[in-house]
């Protein structure tokens, strides 16, 4: 398939207005809308704002290539846009960008899309070619381009699969490419590093870890042959493979921005050696380089992540068995039913702990700590040392086994196949469950009891604190680490209470509802200070405020953080405070209005959000300024300046 069979010429856009990195988004999603490539515009708008929060897609060399698959895509297309004056669009050089490929990819999509976007990266790494772009000046004239482009590209690549020269072994490098997203990044970083390995005369061979999976997989012998590695990722990628060898490890815009830095320290012998049982000492100093609140925040979000599903699948049938319990009484068998699956010694709840523990240990010491992690999480389980045992059981299961890899490493190359079959099974286990039984989990039973007995006999006033604070923190940053920790405190509630307490859980539902019904609310209230774009999508975040899907607001937050975070931490912080004031009890950890009736007072809980949402509405509709007076104020300025 031809690029310009997705770049379609009428979407083009040759003489951009914007001036900043929104302005561009928006003015590139209006070709978009306009054509009848997208039937979304807000979601595929916080769908793309999302990807940029991940890292800028403004790759440097003046080009941006923002990019989103999602459902609220038509068909798959490239929007090439211009800008003569540039736009600070937070570009990984920091400079001004002025070519930009928006790239709409649909769900589901097949691969052939994919491999058109990849064509579409490599070429843009051609200065030259990026340069006759940029003088291009119609439509016609940018296909013709990229048409003549893409044959040459593809002449080029049979010839030189027609070459079977033997790389020198000294000088062969090999590298692998990733990025979360996989669709440009990869392939800019595996295209600039062929292409500059060729201008140096540097045999090298590139592996992409793409959205479409992995290509051009590295063999055992060329990863043997090659003096060393470049993993220019942004996502875990398979490593094992290398052990022994020099690796060097990078971001992947690394590899798009530094390929002949890479290559020259790669050549140089200035990668650490990599040992897939442990660290070198080289490779220890890189680590300790990285924040430690950074990784264990990263070791925590694994655990989280993982067990979300167990969290919200087996809480919501758990609470539906509740309501069956109510209405048809314990003999019914859909209640046993729901509640063997969802809850008791057999259901989704029993796991929740154990599966924590588990991924936190996976995240620090990689699969070997993945059993002891789950057994520790269990006893944390059992003993009823809760939601902070398991996290206590995680993170030592985990550093346990890094200790182990280095206590083993000494032994003789011969028994490296016992360490993950044997040894580190066995002391893992050994040492994770002793310390659990004889000092963690009596410690963390004692914790867990205190807190839960003070939760259970909190008087009114202290509760409602409580939930002011919980409530206010899911607003803070909607999605962030201040939100997690508030839902995470709740689910730990949740999880540990013996009775299956949901007081804690109201609170943050409630003030995670909030922030994006306020701005649905102030969007229709006061349509004079938004622009059409936002009063549509204002409109979706009444769905997704109901839904309980805080991340409705972020793009709003991202255009004006101060008003849209700083009315939004009132509201939410009164909603939870209430649902305290009021004894609220929902035992569903999510779910947003289609749960809330499964609780003790859902009018009240219903009656709690609204308050907070018009409170919350009200002062941001009261604190911004209408848009005439916003462009009055950026005209003067201009003026000034």
């Amino acid at each position: 398939m031809k690029i310009t069979d997705l770049m379609i010429q009428n979407a083009m856009v040759m003489n951009m207005k914007a001036r900043t990195k929104e302005e561009a988004i928006d003015e590139l999603i209006s070709s978009l809308e306009k054509n009848g490539r997208i039937n979304d515009r807000a979601l595929f708008k916080k769908m793309i704002l999302k990807r940029e929060a991940e890292s800028s897609t403004g790759i440097g060399d003046g080009i941006a290539m923002p990019h989103a698959k999602t459902k609220a895509v038509n068909e798959a297309t490239v929007v090439f846009g211009r800008s003569e004056s540039g736009v600070n669009y937070e570009a990984l050089d920091g400079k001004p960008s002025y070519l930009f490929f928006m790239i709409a990819a649909p769900e589901g999509a097949a691969n052939v899309h994919l491999q058109t976007l990849a064509a579409l990266s490599r070429l843009l790494v051609d200065h030259e070619f990026v340069a006759q772009i940029k003088k291009a000046k119609t439509p016609a004239e940018v296909a013709r381009l990229f048409d003549d482009k893409q044959a040459e590209a593809e002449t080029k690549e049979k010839k030189e699969g027609t070459d079977k020269n033997t790389p020198d072994d000294k000088r062969f490098v090999v590298a692998v490419t990733a990025c979360p997203t996989g669709i440009a990044h990869t392939y800019m970083a595996e295209d600039a590093l062929k292409k500059k390995a060729s201008e140096l005369g540097i045999p090298i061979r590139v592996e992409t870890d793409g959205s479409e999976g992995v290509k051009n997989r590295l063999t055992r012998e060329e990863i043997k042959r090659a003096a060393g590695v470049i993993v220019a990722a942004d996502k875990n990628v398979e490593m094992a493979r290398f052990d022994g060898k020099r690796v060097l490890q990078t971001p992947v815009s690394d590899g798009i921005r530094k390929p002949e830095e890479l290559i020259n320290k790669v050549l140089n012998a200035q990668a650490p050696v990599y040992h897939a049982e442990g660290r070198s000492d080289e490779a220890e100093v890189v680590q300790e380089q990285r924040s430690v609140w950074s990784k264990i925040y990263k070791d925590l979000m694994n655990g989280i992540s993982h067990m979300l599903p167990f969290v919200v699948g087996g809480g919501i049938l758990l609470a539906i068995s509740f309501l069956l319990e109510n209405t048809l009484g314990k003999e019914n068998t859909i209640f046993k039913m729901l509640g063997s699956i969802a809850g008791g010694d057999t259901g989704a709840f029993h796991f929740l702990i154990a599966i924590l523990a588990g991924y936190i240990a996976v995240s620090i010491g990689d699969r070997p700590a993945l059993m002891p992690g789950i057994v520790g999480g269990f006893m944390a389980y059992s003993s009823n040392a809760g939601f902070l045992g398991g996290l206590a059981a995680g993170f030592l299961a985990g550093w346990v086994i890094v200790f182990l890899k280095k206590l083993f490493k000494g032994l003789p190359k011969t028994l490296d196949g016992l360490k993950p079959i044997l040894l580190f099974p066995v002391f893992g286990l050994l040492i994770t469950g002793g310390l659990m039984y004889y000092i963690f989990d009596p410690i963390f039973k004692w914790i867990n009891d205190g807190l839960i007995g003070a939760l259970d006999h909190l008087g009114t006033g202290n509760a409602v604190i409580l939930g002011l604070v919980l409530g206010g923190m899911m607003a803070v940053d909607m999605g962030g680490p201040v939100n997690k920790a508030a839902y995470t405190f709740a689910i730990g509630v949740f999880a540990s209470s013996g009775n299956t307490n949901g007081l804690m859980m109201a609170a943050v539902m409630a003030g995670g509802m909030v922030p994006p019904l306020a701005i649905a609310l102030a969007t229709s209230l006061f349509k004079n200070k938004f622009t059409d774009e936002e009063r549509k999508a204002g409109l979706t975040n009444y769905i997704l405020g109901l839904s309980f899907i805080t991340e409705g607001a972020i793009p709003f937050a991202a255009s004006d953080p101060m008003r849209i975070i700083g009315s939004s931490i009132i509201g939410s912080a009164v909603a939870g405070g209430l649902t305290q004031l009021w004894h609220i009890n929902i035992p569903a950890p999510h779910g947003g209005i289609f749960v809330i009736f499964l609780g003790n007072h859902g009018l009240l809980f219903l009656l709690s959000i609204v308050i907070g949402a018009v409170i919350s509405g009200l002062i941001l509709g009261l604190w911004k300024k209408p848009i005439e007076q916003r462009k009055q104020s950026a005209e003067s300025l201009e003026q000034i300046i």
